[in-house]
């Protein structure tokens, strides 16, 4: 009603026009980018270290695989040349040369220095008896749970084959007893084949192994098997190089957590709080200026939030300033009302009586005037705040009100009112037909007001282009005494008044001014009154053009 500050619905096609441009805009906010910068560097750091293990992994088991390969050769090369006898008719392997050239090539120091290789090297028959066993030669216990006792069993019964394999100090060799995929390494190494395989033993630990025939004049003597059971070590050492990447990875998404929480998450819980209490205390009015310092959207919210919350503040400020006015001007013919009804009746003059009659209908005149004048603001804000924007012509608009005018005047009773100068074909501004439509016929009422009988309300409009966007100008001059220097900003507030000499008491409620201030400060423009050098007043409305309207 008396607020300058009114909302205005926005423009369907500049909504669509911000949802079509909401993905491509996603990256232009600050804590957008942040959190996408913060989160895709923990998930780089993840993948690059996965990825790096699964090549290490994956490289792992060849490279083991060409190492028992070239060790098993140099060992298969010795053998043939040391310890292998020319029999007849075939050659045969000289089982004890062949356990010290192995120790030879793979003397005990070896395991001294190297507490944790679990390199393994068999040289077999070619019926699969064991030759020489690195583990029995170096010693190794293999110290595995020993089986639930049997009842009635002695210890001296266990058969040979129950037995576990003998100790260090035991020269006596079992069979070996391969698993499935083993014994077919044995079948294919006899047909002189070179063979590689893996396989899990009895500790779940994965064993690398490579058999290799040992040919003497194109036939098998033996075999020699060599593996390794370290590459689950290797592997194991592998997951635990992978623990910093986990942790580093783990760190940043953190990191990232922590920001999200103290940038967005916490400002937006106290903008929640804030919000609260201001609904629970009743007060009116936001005040957050350590979040209104935030250099991201969330600093753009908290300034939306307390600009909102001030202009509800100022639009309840200006409707209790409105309501106060409104019950001080309607005091005043009610007093008078009921002083001419008192005095009527106190006196018994019919002349008096008519005379104090005539002053209570003035009186209810100016009333049902006041009421119907607060009655029209109100609904011009109304109007203004729900409306559509839509494109007006400001020029087609004042030249239909001057034909309307001078159509319904009387020659010689008011002063005319008449369009100066040419009308611009781009006089164009958003907002509402109707609600400008009055702001202008107020203006020129108020203009003939003031003007003589014979005198010319001139009305002119003009395009001025500026740096931001431009504007329409729109003046309404006339031929008065002119408004005192003192009274130029006055005479906008709500029911002043300053009529001329001679005119009517109570003909005007001084809403006219108000409410064209009240409507075209809701387009986003600007109004103000100034005395002309050759006399009279001259009231100026600038509105925005429509490409270059300010939001």
């Amino acid at each position: 009603m008396a607020s300058g500050t009114a909302i205005t619905k926005p423009e369907p096609g500049r909504a669509a026009q911000r949802d079509s441009k909401s993905v491509r805009g996603l990256f232009a906010s600050r804590i957008a980018r942040a959190i996408f910068g913060w989160n895709f560097v923990g998930f780089c750091i993840l993948a690059i270290g996965v990825l790096a293990l699964t090549e290490v992994r994956s490289g792992l088991i060849d490279a083991q695989i060409r190492s028992l390969r070239l060790q098993g050769d140099l060992i298969t090369n010795v053998l043939i040349e040391t310890a292998t006898v020319a029999g007849d008719p075939t050659p045969r392997m000289d089982e004890p040369t062949a356990r010290a050239v192995l120790l030879r090539l793979l003397p005990p120091e070896r395991v001294a220095s190297e507490p944790r290789a679990d390199l393994r090297v068999r040289i077999l028959q070619p019926d699969g008896s064991v030759v020489a066993d690195t583990d029995v030669l170096y010693g190794k216990v293999d110290e595995r749970p020993l089986p639930p006792p049997r009842s009635g069993a002695a210890r001296g019964d266990e058969t040979d084959s129950e037995a576990p394999e003998r100790s260090a100090d035991s020269w006596r060799f079992t069979p070996w007893r391969p698993t499935t995929s083993m014994e077919e390494g044995r079948r294919r190494a006899l047909l002189g084949e070179v063979t590689t395989g893996q396989r899990i033993n009895a500790q779940g630990e994965r064993v690398v192994s490579v058999t290799i025939p040992i040919r003497r004049v194109q036939a098998v003597i033996g075999i020699v098997v060599i593996e390794s059971a370290d590459a689950e070590r290797i592997l194991a050492n592998e997951r635990r190089a992978v623990g910093p990447i986990v942790l580093a990875a783990f760190a940043v998404i953190a990191l990232s957590s922590i920001l999200l929480a103290l940038v967005i998450a916490q400002p937006l819980r106290r903008l929640a709080q804030a919000a609260d209490r201001l609904r629970l205390t009743g007060a009116t009015r936001l005040d957050l200026p350590d979040i209104r310092k935030h250099k991201d959207e969330i600093g753009d919210l908290a300034n939306a939030l307390e600009a909102m919350t001030n202009a509800l503040a100022d639009r309840i400020d200006a409707n209790e300033r409105f309501a106060a006015d409104v019950s001080h001007e309607i005091k005043n013919p009610l007093a008078s009302i009921r002083s001419a009804l008192d005095t009527a009746r106190a006196i018994s003059d019919p002349q008096q009586q008519a005379r104090l009659l005539a002053i209570a209908a003035g009186d209810v005149n100016r009333l049902d005037r006041l009421i119907t004048d607060i009655a029209r603001a109100s609904r011009m804000e109304a109007e203004t705040a729900r409306g559509e924007l839509d494109p007006v012509d400001i020029g087609r608009l004042l030249a239909s009100l001057c034909e309307s005018y001078a159509a319904a005047g009387k020659p010689g009773a008011a002063a005319r009112v008449q369009f100066a100068g040419p009308r611009p074909a781009d006089a164009i501004t958003l907002g509402q037909e109707g609600p400008l439509g009055q702001v202008f016929r107020n203006l020129i009422d108020n203009a003939r007001s003031f003007s003589p009988p014979d005198g010319v309300v001139s009305i002119s409009v003009e395009v001025q282009r500026r740096r931001d966007g431009g504007v329409v100008r729109a003046v309404v001059a006339d031929d008065g005494p002119g408004i005192p220097p003192d009274n130029l900003e006055t005479i906008f507030e709500r029911f002043y008044t300053d009529r001329p000499k001679g005119a009517a008491f109570g003909g005007n409620s001084g809403l006219g001014l108000s409410i064209a201030r009240q409507i075209v400060a809701a387009h986003h423009g600007r109004i103000w009154a100034e005395n002309r050098p050759r006399g009279g007043a001259a009231l100026t409305v600038e509105l925005p053009l429509a490409g270059g309207m300010r939001p």
